[in-house]
C-alpha cells in the first residue's frame, strides 16, 4: 500500500519562505488607493515567488502533495478593494502549474472557516461563493482549474443540524458548477461527524476529506473505521488521484482538538491497520504544526517500522 506525504504553505526548512503575508484592510485605507496598490501588488509577487520557491523545495525532497496558502493574494475578495490580482502575475501563475505538472504533485487550497453554506444569512453564501471563486480564479490562471481541489467543511449547525444541512443543499446551488467540481468536504473535529460529511458528499458527488484526527474527537460509538473507509473511498471513485486523508495528533489529552508539532505515529497506528486491510493507496496531508519537518519526521518514525518500505523521500510502502 502506497503512502505519499505532502503538508500545509509553510515550509519551515526554508528561510523566508512564508507565503502569506499580508495586508490589513485599515493599513490599505491609511495609505491610500495609489501606494495601497503598489503594496498589494509587492505583497502578492513576494507570496508567488516564495511558493515557486516552496515548490522547488517539494521536488528536491520529493515530496508530492502540497496545500498552497489561501493567502497569496492579500484583500483579493473584500467588498471595498476592488483590484486585478490576476493579469499582473499571469506569468507567476504560469510558472507555479508548470512546476505542479511537470513533476505531477498534487496541489490544493482550503479556504478558512468563514467559507460555509450553511448560514441563514445570504451575504454569508454570496462571500462564500466570492472565496471559492477566488481560489478557482487562482487555480485557472495556473492551469491547474481541472486538478486542484478546494476543501471546505460543512459549516456550522446554528442549534439545527438538520435545518442547517437543508441550507447548505440550497445555498451551495449558488456555486458555479466549474467551482463546485473542484470542491471536497471535510469532516469536523466538534460539528458535523463523518458519516454525516459523507452522506452530504454522496448526495452531492463531492469528494470527502477525511480527516483522522477530526474523526477521534468527534464520532458516535456506530462509526467505525471499518465501515467508514470504504465510503470514503468511493466518494475519489473516478477521480484519477487516490484518496486524501488529513493527519495529526493531538496536541495533549486536555486540548485534544489542538495540533500538536508533530505527529505521534502511535496515534494513526488504527487508521494505518484499517487502510493496509484495504490495501488502498492513499495521500496523507499532514496538519501538524511542524509542517515540512512533522511531515519528514513522521516519515522517518513510519519507515523504522519491521515491513515498512521507504521508496522515496515523502513517499512509503506499508
Amino acid at each position: 500500500m502506497i503512502i505519499r506525504f505532502g503538508y500545509v504553505s509553510h515550509a519551515l526548512s526554508l528561510w523566508e519562505a512564508a507565503p502569506a503575508k499580508t495586508m490589513t484592510f485599515a493599513r490599505y485605507q491609511k495609505l491610500g488607493r495609489e501606494e495601497a496598490l503598489k503594496q498589494l501588488h509587492t505583497i502578492a509577487e513576494m507570496n508567488l515567488r516564495r511558493t515557486i520557491r516552496i515548490l522547488h523545495y517539494n521536488v528536491a525532497r520529493q515530496i508530492h502533495l502540497y496545500r498552497m496558502s489561501s493567502s497569496l493574494i492579500p484583500l483579493a475578495t473584500h467588498d471595498d478593494v476592488e483590484w486585478d490580482y490576476i493579469t499582473p502575475f499571469e506569468y507567476l501563475f504560469r510558472e507555479i502549474g508548470d512546476i505542479v505538472r511537470r513533476h505531477r504533485m498534487r496541489t490544493s487550497f482550503h479556504p478558512n472557516q468563514f467559507t460555509l453554506f450553511t448560514s441563514d444569512r445570504p451575504e454569508v453564501t454570496v462571500n462564500a461563493v466570492k472565496d471559492m471563486t477566488y481560489h478557482y480564479a487562482m487555480l485557472e490562471a495556473m492551469g491547474l482549474h481541472e486538478e486542484a481541489h478546494i476543501n471546505l467543511h460543512v459549516g456550522g449547525a446554528y442549534g439545527n443540524k438538520a435545518k442547517a444541512l437543508g441550507r447548505f443543499h440550497e445555498n451551495i446551488k449558488q456555486l458555479p458548477d466549474p467551482v463546485k467540481q473542484q470542491m471536497t468536504l471535510e469532516n469536523d473535529d466538534k460539528t458535523y461527524t463523518t458519516s454525516e460529511t459523507l452522506d452530504v458528499c454522496e448526495k452531492h458527488n463531492i469528494p470527502m476529506m477525511f480527516d483522522y484526527h477530526h474523526y477521534k474527537a468527534n464520532h458516535t460509538d456506530e462509526e467505525s473505521l471499518k465501515d467508514l473507509l470504504p465510503r470514503f473511498f468511493r466518494t475519489w471513485e473516478g477521480m484519477h488521484v487516490p484518496p486524501k486523508i488529513h493527519i495529526s495528533s493531538p496536541k495533549s489529552e486536555n486540548a485534544f482538538r489542538s495540533h500538536s508539532d508533530y505527529v505521534d505515529a502511535d496515534f494513526i497506528q488504527p487508521l494505518l491497520k484499517e487502510l493496509k486491510a484495504l490495501n488502498q493507496p492513499v495521500d496523507f496531508m499532514i496538519e501538524a504544526k511542524g509542517k515540512d519537518l512533522a511531515l519528514m519526521k513522521l516519515v522517518e518514525d513510519m519507515a523504522a517500522v519491521r515491513g515498512v518500505k521507504r521508496i522515496e523521500e515523502a513517499v512509503l510502502d506499508l
